[in-house]
């Protein structure tokens, strides 16, 4: 955890959130909206918001002088610290990377575990000491496994109190051989699950309170060295969240919608299927229009409720301490932003071209709005998709003995 969040801000409405929670924003010139992705589904590999001390691409304090020249207060930076949010890639890439590396390796660095950092040494230990910074999302997804594992249930985490969730993380910049080009990647540091969230997953990102002392500890450019406070930091949210069960679509990455943020069973998600047979018995205009719904919901109540869904929503995932730890489904290397683009081609009708099958059956329509089956040469039926085989009743004869001029039509 964590494999996909939600950030659906724009960079300069995350920059005025967040200096309204104690944490300044200095040069908003050097961002601009479309430097990120605005998305309710984020997945591994887009560009987020990350906040961090603006020093050097090498890292704070990472020369003598620098900290000859950082002004602290009992070991705190002062208010001459300048902060930046910036626009970076999730899956950390070090600074010795030669070449671009693929998809299957970036994935295993969009986590780090707080354990990986207490030891000397390692992948993380340049990043630890002078790279440290915060990725700012609305909230995050994990998936609850079930039917041992064969089925993944998706739940939305978000904070209470409506404010900006702030993760720890490490960054760090390349510049690959041969380019003149910067990369700036990050990794979200996970830790235990509190109380709240272990029946969801054993790992939670570290996150902290936005504006709080222990954001600016960790922060903080003075701090060079690696140290039993920082280390300190990472544990589990003591605050309160909110998680509850959404849409399963957002196991597909590339899908998208405002609805991945609502809970499943809420009236404000227009996807709920409960929601929707309600609305369609407010709009029911005759009692017989309100009886055809009320078939259709039975029909949906007989099937238990199933959807199909994507074929690669139950994608198998890694989670020892070398890959990513999250039960989300992951990314194929053919959904990676790079090669999300994709192109379609419109077929035009020529006239000439002649079906050389007439249809094995034909649907009419009756008065009452559903439709019939017309049974096929071989004598088979074919099932309607809402009366489920059932022939509508032709209505009854006026005592006068006239019948409405669409029954005349029909014959």
């Amino acid at each position: 955890m964590c494999g996909r969040y939600a950030l659906s801000l724009r960079p300069s409405a995350v920059r005025r959130r967040l200096q309204d929670e104690n944490m300044p924003v200095d040069d908003p010139a050097d961002l601009d909206d479309d430097d990120s992705r605005q998305t309710y589904n984020f997945a591994p590999g887009n560009h987020g918001l990350v906040y961090r001390a603006d020093v050097p691409d090498s890292g704070a304090a990472s020369q003598p002088q620098d900290k000859d020249k950082a002004a602290t207060v009992d070991g705190a930076a002062t208010h001459e610290t300048r902060y930046k949010l910036q626009a970076m890639k999730w899956g950390l890439i070090p600074f010795w990377t030669k070449r671009s590396p693929d998809y299957a390796t970036m994935m295993r660095t969009i986590n780090c575990r707080d354990d990986s950092l207490a030891t000397s040494g390692g992948l993380w230990n340049t990043m630890k000491q002078r790279k440290r910074c915060i990725v700012v999302c609305e909230g995050f997804y994990e998936w609850l496994k079930k039917n041992n594992g064969k089925d993944r249930v998706p739940h939305y985490v978000k904070r209470k109190d409506g404010q900006l969730m702030c993760f720890a993380g490490l960054w760090d910049c390349v510049q690959y051989e041969g380019q003149s080009d910067k990369l700036y990647t990050y990794t979200v540091i996970t830790t235990d699950s509190n109380k709240q969230l272990k029946f969801l997953h054993d790992r939670m990102p570290v996150i902290f309170n936005n504006g709080s002392d222990d954001l600016k500890t960790w922060l903080d450019p003075a701090r060079s060295e690696w140290s039993v406070e920082l280390q300190s930091l990472l544990k589990p949210f003591d605050g309160e969240l909110e998680c509850y069960q959404v849409d399963k679509a957002v196991g597909k990455v590339g899908n998208n919608s405002p609805s991945f943020i609502v809970p499943i069973d809420s009236k404000e998600n227009k996807n709920n299927i409960a929601n929707f047979f309600g609305n369609q018995k407010k709009q029911a205009k005759s009692a017989n229009e309100e009886s055809i719904v009320k078939k259709q919901e039975e029909d949906f109540d007989a099937t238990n409720g199933q959807v199909k869904q994507e074929s690669d929503e139950h994608r198998a995932t890694v989670i020892d301490a070398h890959n990513t730890e999250d039960n989300a489904p992951r990314p194929q290397a053919s959904e990676a932003p790079e090669h999300s683009e994709s192109t379609a081609v419109k077929r035009e009708h020529s006239p000439d071209t002649v079906d050389s099958q007439e249809p094995s059956s034909k649907v009419q329509k009756s008065e009452g709005g559903q439709r019939s089956t017309i049974r096929s040469g071989s004598g088979r039926s074919m099932r309607s998709s809402v009366t489920n085989n059932t022939q509508a009743k032709s209505p009854p004869k006026a005592q006068d003995g006239s019948q409405k001029i669409t029954n005349f039509f029909a014959k």
